[in-house]
C-alpha cells in the first residue's frame, strides 16, 4: 500500500516517463477550435502512439460521441473526453496479482532477450519485499552467468535471498526453489527463466516444462505467469504477447521502457488485441520506478490531465 507521499512520487515519476508520449498529444489542445481538422489531427497522433487501428478507430468515435452527446466547444473538454475514452478501454487491463491467495505464490516470468526481464523481477521483488511479504527469487537463466549474477545484485539490493545452480537444468532449479519456498515458508517466490524468442520452438517447449516442473512441486502451481513486455517494441509487442499465451497461458503482463518512447498508446492497442491484464509498468531504471498498474493514473499522465474532475 502506497502512502500519499510515496503515491505523488510515483505519479511525478510516470508523468515525466510519459512526456514523450503525452507532448505529442498536448500540442494539438493548445488555442484550437472543435473541428474537423483537430480530429484529424488527433487521429493521427494516436496511431503515432502506436494504439494500432482498431484501437484508434474505437477511441476517436468515443471522442466524437462525446463532443457530440455533451456539446463540448473546447479543445480542453475534447482532452478530457480523450483521456475518459481511454481509460474505459484500459480500465479492463486491470488486475492484482492476489499474493495472498497460495503461500508461496509462484510467479513465473518469461520474456524474450533484452525486455528488462531480470531487471523487472529484481524491482518485483523490491516492490512486494517493501510492503512486507517475504521474497524469495529462482535463478532459471542457468546458463548465462551474468543473469545469475545480475539477479544476484537485485537481491541484494531489496534483501531477498536467490536460489541458483550454474550449469543444472532451468526446471530442476525451478522445482528445488519451489521446495525452498514452501521449507522457509515464503510469501512469494519468482521463478527467472532465459529469454528467448517465440520462434525458438525448442525454447518454449522448455518453458512448458518448467510450468509443468513446478505445478509438480506445487499441485496448484506456478499461480502467475507473467510475459515481461518492452514498450518499446511497439506492435511487435503484441506477436509476442500472443505467442507466449499460446504457449503458456499468460495471467498478467509487465510493460517495461514507457519512458524511452513516444508510443504509449501501446496499451491500448493490448486492450484491443490480446486482453492480458497489465500488473505492473516501468518508466525508469530506478527500483521504485516499477509501480502496479492503475488506468486512471496512466489515461490522466497519457494525455496531460492533471487531476480527476
Amino acid at each position: 500500500m502506497q502512502i500519499p507521499g510515496q503515491r505523488q512520487d510515483w505519479l511525478g515519476r510516470l508523468k515525466s516517463g510519459l512526456t514523450k508520449t503525452r507532448s505529442g498529444f498536448t500540442s494539438i489542445f493548445t488555442g484550437r477550435k472543435v473541428d474537423e481538422s483537430l480530429f484529424e489531427e488527433l487521429e493521427e497522433r494516436l496511431l503515432l502512439a502506436d494504439c494500432g487501428l482498431p484501437a484508434t478507430e474505437l477511441l476517436m468515435q468515443k471522442v466524437r460521441d462525446a463532443v457530440y452527446q455533451k456539446s463540448i466547444t473546447t479543445a480542453e473538454g475534447v482532452q478530457l473526453a480523450l483521456r475518459d475514452a481511454i481509460f474505459d478501454l484500459l480500465r479492463p487491463l486491470e488486475t492484482s496479482m492476489g499474493v495472498d491467495r497460495a503461500r508461496p505464490l509462484v510467479m513465473m516470468v518469461v520474456g524474450v532477450n533484452g525486455a528488462g526481464k531480470t531487471t523487472s523481477i529484481g524491482k518485483l521483488a523490491n516492490y512486494y519485499a517493501d510492503i512486507g511479504y517475504n521474497v524469495l527469487l529462482a535463478a532459471g537463466d542457468t546458463f548465462r552467468a551474468a543473469a545469475r549474477e545480475q539477479l544476484d545484485v537485485w537481491g541484494q539490493r531489496s534483501n531477498v535471498d536467490v536460489i541458483s545452480a550454474k550449469g543444472a537444468d532451468p526446471a530442476a532449479v525451478a522445482f528445488d526453489s519451489v521446495q525452498s519456498a514452501i521449507a522457509r515458508h515464503s510469501h512469494i517466490i519468482i521463478v527467472d527463466t532465459a529469454g528467448r524468442l517465440p520462434t525458438q520452438l525448442h525454447l518454449m517447449e522448455e518453458l512448458k516444462k518448467v510450468k509443468k516442473v513446478v505445478g509438480k512441486a506445487k499441485t496448484d502451481a506456478p499461480h502467475e505467469i507473467v510475459l515481461v513486455v518492452d514498450a518499446t517494441n511497439g506492435q511487435n509487442a503484441l506477436q509476442q504477447i500472443k505467442a507466449f499465451n499460446d504457449a503458456l497461458g499468460l495471467t498478467a503482463l509487465v510493460v517495461t521502457k514507457l519512458d524511452g518512447t513516444a508510443k504509449g498508446g501501446i496499451l491500448a492497442a493490448m486492450s484491443m488485441s490480446t486482453r492480458v491484464p497489465v500488473a505492473f509498468i516501468g518508466v525508469g531504471e530506478k527500483l521504485e520506478d516499477l509501480r502496479p498498474f492503475n488506468p486512471r493514473e496512466f489515461a490522466n499522465a497519457l494525455v496531460g490531465i492533471e487531476s480527476n474532475p
